[in-house]
């Protein structure tokens, strides 16, 4: 098997970690000639070098004994098991060194922190934010309000992450004010999903509060035009919403459907439109251009609506935007030419569905639906509001 790259970086380690266990060897017993390195250095660097990593590193153990000389020998092997994913051997070693009356308090606390750290990568996310929060105080205070900060967005407690965000941004000089933007529009997400009056309310103070976090930020105003929406508010939605015309359009795709729907309700569909078609032209994307195509086929009829996609897929081939065409005309068509419609639709439909998709920059996950904050990696603002498709075409 090919040895991995990162052992080339360890094996200068080893070289250091013979040398101190010569030194040991030599102050405790006295016996082997000066200079010589113990038995089990030379078994595990030739375990290293006949790329048997596995047993090299159980021989590098043998040398690292339970003394206040090696406790940096034995940070290095710790984390040398969790990069390897042996997260049980790191967790145990850097508990043993927590667990030792003999290190100073400096010491202990780097190994309060690397057992954190080993925690988290296995899982036990309990225990990983005990570790961290025993590290108030410390001069790893800062690293470990990171990963608690980390850990209270994996189990999606936005109040704890908001105040995490808060001291790292007031005591470490750090700039949250878009993370915090998205934890607060998620409070209020689960808010505007109650459905209820209390729900409506509290999703209105976090959505002003995430707008102070990050004026910037396309969501806010998108949320914001749901919930006037979910109170029958259309003119409140359009004016929730224009500001995105300006600022990200782009993002408007997202809310395409709603945005034509909310101008039809208070009779300026035609202005609606207009805008809409502008943002096209200059931000196409294939979600725009199926809102524009359903709306007109509702508002106008089937035959304006196929004339309209007709000309937009003329000037921006797409296959997804195909498919729309063909489920436009389909109900136009007579019935010798309706089979050969559903026959295109049924050749097309697989490869629509995986151009369809949400890509994330950062990790590559892909989903049939947008996400601010990406399934795979965790990462934020990693979705653009296009499909596949359109990605790959550039």
């Amino acid at each position: 098997m090919e040895i991995e790259s990162w052992w080339l970086l360890a094996i200068p380690l080893f070289f250091g970690l013979g040398w101190f266990a010569a030194r040991l060897d030599l102050r405790s017993g006295g016996a082997r000639p000066r200079g010589q390195l113990p038995e089990a250095y030379f078994r595990g660097l030739n375990f290293l070098l006949n790329e048997q990593p596995d047993k090299a590193i159980d021989a590098f153990v043998d040398v690292v004994r339970l003394d206040p000389e090696t406790v940096e020998l034995h940070f290095a092997l710790g984390n040398l098991f969790r990069r390897r994913g042996e997260t049980d051997r790191a967790i145990r070693v850097h508990l043993n060194l927590v667990e030792r009356r003999d290190l100073d308090a400096q010491q202990r606390e780097h190994a309060l922190f690397e057992l954190g750290q080993d925690y988290l990568k296995a899982g036990l996310l309990d225990r990983a934010e005990d570790a961290f929060n025993r590290l108030e105080g410390s001069r790893y205070a800062a690293a470990a309000l990171h990963h608690r900060l980390e850990l209270a967005q994996m189990v999606r407690d936005w109040p704890l992450a908001i105040g995490h965000a808060e001291r790292l941004e007031r005591d470490c000089g750090e700039r949250h004010g878009r993370d915090i933007a998205h934890y607060r529009c998620e409070m209020a997400a689960a808010a505007l999903a109650q459905g209820t009056p209390e729900g409506r309310a509290a999703a209105r103070r976090e959505i002003a509060a995430a707008s102070a976090a990050d004026p910037a930020h396309p969501r806010p105003p998108l949320l914001a035009g749901e919930l006037a929406l979910a109170e029958d508010d259309p003119a409140g939605a359009i004016a929730a919403w224009e500001p995105l015309v300006r600022e990200s359009p782009s993002f408007l795709a997202l809310a395409a459907g709603d945005w034509l729907a909310a101008h039809a309700a208070v009779g300026r569909f035609d202005a609606g439109l207009a805008a809409l078609e502008r943002v096209q032209a200059e931000h196409p994307a294939v979600d725009t251009f199926a809102a524009i195509a359903d709306a007109l086929a509702r508002e106008r009829g089937q035959e304006e609506a196929l004339a309209w996609a007709r000309a937009g897929l003329e000037r921006q081939p797409s296959l997804l935007a195909l498919e729309r065409l063909l489920a436009l005309h389909a109900p136009l068509a007579d019935e010798a030419r309706r089979g050969d419609i559903e026959l295109m639709q049924r050749v097309v439909q697989p490869q629509a569905r995986r151009l369809a998709r949400y890509v994330c920059r950062h990790c590559g996950f892909k989903a049939r639906q947008f996400y601010w904050q990406c399934p795979g990696c965790s990462r934020w603002d990693t979705y653009a509001p296009k499909r596949t498709e359109e990605i790959e075409r550039g």
